[in-house]
């Protein structure tokens, strides 16, 4: 057992320090796609079907938006319907300022989810100020598998997984001031609002993973919420907003969530978010290995047991494919994956993704970080929506331990 820990580790490291050894170089232009006319996207492919020719007259605008209706399945959701849509809006010169980013997702499903989300990322001229939001109203679920991973007696029985429903308010809100070619710093208030949470199984066993902690932690078992400030640094040199083929994001920051901003209590958090993409071709660019890690660490005080940093609770709620939706979660956690993206047809309609990632947390009964690590693995398909925005449908099938495995589907790269 030890011997395992050592190595899992070691690799670890070999992954980081070749993930962020270097920074990009100002001068590597990644080459735009975007406008040779051998790449196809779904309105080109439409109006080859229908021999129809694209309008020449029409300019190239700098705005690319994606539409995609909902109808599939996801294991944390069940069956799936409604819209997402995605955009992107260059605000100053194509010189000095990035591209930005929005998007908007509503979704009903048959486990009776109803969640509306908005979110954007938005740059001023001259990448002078960078804006960051993420707005959700929802009705949820997660299907709870207690804190900490390796934790067996749960994971390989699904009759000893714990439906918990609950209401949902997000509002996050971010702005960063340029002070260097890709280095911002700034920070925003975020709140998460949980409430009517229900342990469906709390009647009849007495007693559930998520009851104990709140009690143990002092937190009411049917309302609370996690409402700071938020001081971060932020690196972003990615070319692109949706489809990155080169380039590094790196966010650090400090959450300190505070009763006077309507906290059920105070906590203080590090957390961060790291990326980095390595085109492996310069005629070819969309042959990419992409890196990513999310790290989350208490340093004190408590924080609500829905509220710890979780399997996919990221921005986009993508993380963690193989696994449902606060699979793992806990005090401190972290997360790691890299994935390599590929072109299958010579017009760039269809691409492939092969990914791995894997997972470790802790508890607050003396688990530590690192001492367990639950993992993932599977590959995907990628259809291109809208080659201007680099817009695509992603199709995804991925297998984890404890016999855990699904589809995934969402709009735009995971990450």
């Amino acid at each position: 057992m030890v011997r395992k820990y050592v190595q899992v580790n070691f690799g670890l490291i070999v992954w980081l320090l070749f993930s962020f050894s270097a920074t990009v170089n100002a001068q590597d232009v990644v080459p735009d796609d975007t406008t040779s006319s051998d790449v196809k996207d779904l309105g080109d492919m439409v109006r080859q079907v229908l021999n129809k020719k694209p309008d020449s007259t029409k300019t190239k605008s700098s705005k690319g938006i994606a539409v995609l209706p909902s109808l599939g399945y996801n294991p944390s959701f069940g069956f799936v319907i409604g819209g997402k849509a995605s955009a992107i809006r260059q605000f100053g010169k194509k010189e000095d300022t990035d591209l930005s980013a929005f998007g908007l997702e509503a979704l009903y499903t048959s486990k009776g989810i109803i969640t509306a989300q908005a979110r954007h990322n938005v740059f001023t001229p001259g990448n002078t100020l960078n804006f960051q939001g993420n707005w959700q109203l929802s009705k949820f679920l997660i299907t709870d598998y207690s804190i900490g991973t390796g934790n067996k007696d749960y994971l390989t029985n699904s009759d000893s997984a714990f439906l918990t429903k609950f209401t949902f308010i997000r509002l996050t809100e971010r702005v960063y001031r340029r002070i260097g070619r890709y280095l911002y710093v700034g920070g925003g208030l975020s709140f998460n609002i949980r409430n009517k949470i229900n342990d469906e199984k709390l009647d009849s066993l007495g007693s559930t993973p998520h009851n104990r902690y709140s009690l143990r932690n002092d937190f009411d078992p049917l309302r609370y919420s996690a409402n700071g400030l938020l001081l971060a640094m932020e690196y972003n040199s990615k070319e692109h907003p949706l489809r990155a083929y080169k380039g590094i994001y790196a966010e650090f920051g400090f959450l300190f969530n505070q009763k006077w901003l309507g906290s059920t209590k105070n906590s203080v958090q590090l957390i961060y978010d790291l990326r980095k993409y390595v085109s492996l071709s310069s005629t070819s660019p969309e042959h990419v290995l992409a890196f990513w890690h999310i790290g989350s660490y208490k340093f004190g005080g408590s924080v609500p047991y829905l509220a710890l940093q979780a399997t996919g609770y990221d921005a986009y709620n993508r993380s963690g494919r193989g696994y449902t939706i606060g699979r793992f979660k806990g005090p401190s956690y972290d997360y790691f994956e890299t994935e390599y993206r590929f072109p299958i047809t010579r017009n760039k309609f269809l691409s492939g993704v092969a990914f791995i990632n894997i997972q470790t947390a802790s508890d607050d009964l003396g688990k530590k970080l690192f001492q367990y690590w639950d993992h993932a693995a599977g590959g995907g398909l990628r259809i291109l929506l809208q080659k201007h925005s680099r817009s695509t449908l992603c199709i995804d099938y991925a297998k984890g331990k404890y016999n855990s495995s699904g589809f995934f589907f969402g709009l735009n790269e995971v990450f």
